[in-house]
């Protein structure tokens, strides 16, 4: 009830008017059945845009920090993940990763849409980074097709760091879903992962124009803070 009232009432209605998104290729969302859209993460708004244009109802993995945050902010953030019923991925690695495979087939498991950022993390410079294998396990094993998604104009939107988004249109598209059945009974060898990975980035680089980058975005970001730290002071 707390996401429809959130997608129909309190939410969609003013982000629509706002961001004025422009969608294409919805068609190619399924109409029923378990699916995975998997799309490039630029921005914080990627998590209200794109849910709020979906005609059914899409449960992405959200790190955990969302559900954790201190003052009015972050209680006001983890409200709405857990009213929206997203659910909490500790992004450490491991076994908390097995974790979180866990709770995505579960998801698909019941016949639903479940929203997945490939990268792992946000971009910080507005790239695409390399994609975590994570999404192809869970297609494989839960045999489904995986929807490709560019978000274009967030990251101007609202850049990582940014406390409140700048008002401008962004454009949303869909890929046509990639079917990944010649890889079944593959769901636990990397080299069968990894390309599987590789296509579903590739789909998402062609639908968003970015800047490919073969590299995570976690060390990216690493890289780049030791270098900014390194600078000598002005």
């Amino acid at each position: 009830m707390f996401y429809q009232l959130l997608k129909y009432v309190f939410l969609g209605p003013p982000l629509r008017l706002l961001f004025r998104p422009r969608i294409e290729g919805i068609g190619h969302i399924p109409d029923d059945g378990a699916a995975i859209v998997a799309g490039n993460h630029l921005s914080f708004s990627d998590h209200f845009l794109m849910p709020v244009i979906l005609p059914r109802r899409i449960t992405f993995l959200a790190k955990s920090e969302y559900f954790t945050g201190r003052g009015l902010r972050g209680r006001l953030t983890a409200a709405f993940f857990r009213g929206a019923g997203q659910i909490p991925v500790d992004r450490s690695g491991g076994k908390a990763a097995q974790a979180a495979l866990r709770s995505g087939l579960a998801v698909l498991g019941k016949g639903r849409l479940l929203g997945v950022y490939p990268e792992g993390t946000r971009s910080h410079d507005g790239r695409l980074y390399k994609g975590r294998t994570g999404v192809a396990a869970m297609a494989l094993r839960a045999g489904v097709p995986v929807v490709p998604c560019a978000m274009v104009g967030t990251f101007e939107v609202q850049p990582p760091g940014r406390a409140l988004p700048r008002i401008r249109p962004v454009t949303i598209r869909f890929g046509e879903p990639l079917d990944f059945s010649r890889f079944v009974g593959l769901s636990d060898e990397h080299v069968a992962l990894r390309a599987v990975t590789d296509e579903i980035m590739y789909a998402i680089l062609r639908l968003s124009g970015q800047e490919y980058v073969d590299q995570y975005a976690t060390e990216a970001k690493k890289a780049d803070q030791t270098r900014r730290s390194g600078r000598p002071s002005r």
